[in-house]
C-alpha cells in the first residue's frame, strides 16, 4: 500500500483528502502545518507528498525545497488557490513535480498520483544505469549531477528532470505537450509559458558558455537536443 503524506492547514480539506485517498486504497497521514509536515516526513517512509502552498510555520515552497534536499526522488504535488505562471514556476523551482489549483476533482488528483508513482518506479529502474551521455554532456544518475565538457553544471530538480528527458530522447523533436506530460505530469496549458521558461533556463546553463549549442527550438513544433558535432556512427 502506497503511503501519502497530506500537508494542508484547512482541516476540512485535509480530512476530505485523507478519506478520499484511503477509499481509493492508499494509506494517508495528515499534517496541519509545515513543521508538523517535516516531522512526519522525517519519521516515516512515504511514497508521495501532497502539500498546500500557504501553510503556518513553514510555507509550502520552503517545505518542498527541504523535502527534496533530503529525498530528491519523492514525488510532490502542490495545491494552491493561485494559478499564474509565476506561481507555478515558484512551485517547480522548489522541486514540485505537479501543481493543482483549488478547487479540483479528487479523481483528477488520484490520476496524477498514479502517474507520479508509476514514473517514480520507472526512475528507480532507470537509475540502475549509472549515467547518460550525449556529445560532451554527461548525467550522473546516482549523484544527480550534470557535466558539460567535464565542467559541473548546477541545475534545479525540475531543470535536471527536463534535461534527463531530452538526453533520453536525443535528436527527436519534443513537443510542449509531450514535455508537459512526461516531465511535469500535467496537461499543457497554452495560456502559460513555463516550459519555454525552463528551456531558456537550461540554455543559459548548458549552452551559453559553449560554441556547440545542444538545445534547439523547432518553431511551431517544439525542442530538440542535437549536436552538429555528434558522432553518428
Amino acid at each position: 500500500m502506497d503511503k501519502i503524506l497530506i500537508i494542508e492547514d484547512e482541516q476540512r480539506v485535509a480530512n476530505l483528502l485523507q478519506r478520499g485517498l484511503e477509499e481509493m486504497g492508499y494509506s494517508a497521514s495528515v499534517a496541519y502545518d509545515g513543521e508538523m509536515g517535516l516531522r512526519l516526513f522525517r519519521s516515516g517512509e512515504y511514497n508521495l507528498i501532497i502539500s498546500d502552498v500557504i501553510l503556518p510555520k513553514v510555507n509550502g515552497f520552503e517545505l518542498v525545497k527541504t523535502i527534496k534536499e533530503q529525498n530528491i526522488n519523492i514525488p510532490v504535488i502542490m495545491l494552491t488557490a493561485l494559478g499564474t505562471t509565476d506561481d507555478k514556476l515558484d512551485g517547480f523551482d522548489a522541486g514540485a513535480d505537479d501543481y493543482m489549483v483549488k478547487p479540483f476533482d479528487i479523481r483528477e488528483l488520484e490520476a496524477r498520483i498514479r502517474i507520479l508513482l508509476k514514473r517514480t518506479n520507472i526512475v528507480r529502474i532507470e537509475e540502475q544505469e549509472s549515467e547518460l551521455r550525449y556529445a560532451d554532456l554527461k548525467a550522473d544518475l546516482k549523484t544527480k549531477t550534470i557535466y558539460r565538457a567535464d565542467k559541473e553544471i548546477k541545475l534545479t530538480p525540475k531543470e535536471f528532470n527536463l534535461l534527463i528527458y531530452m538526453m533520453q530522447n536525443p535528436e527527436r523533436v519534443l513537443s510542449r505537450i509531450e514535455i508537459a506530460e512526461k516531465v511535469w505530469n500535467t496537461h499543457f496549458d497554452t495560456g502559460t509559458n513555463f516550459i519555454d521558461v525552463y528551456i531558456n533556463y537550461l540554455r543559459k546553463k548548458i549552452d551559453r558558455d559553449f560554441e556547440n549549442k545542444l538545445i534547439h527550438t523547432k518553431p511551431g513544433m517544439g525542442f530538440i537536443l542535437y549536436s552538429k558535432y555528434e558522432n553518428k556512427d
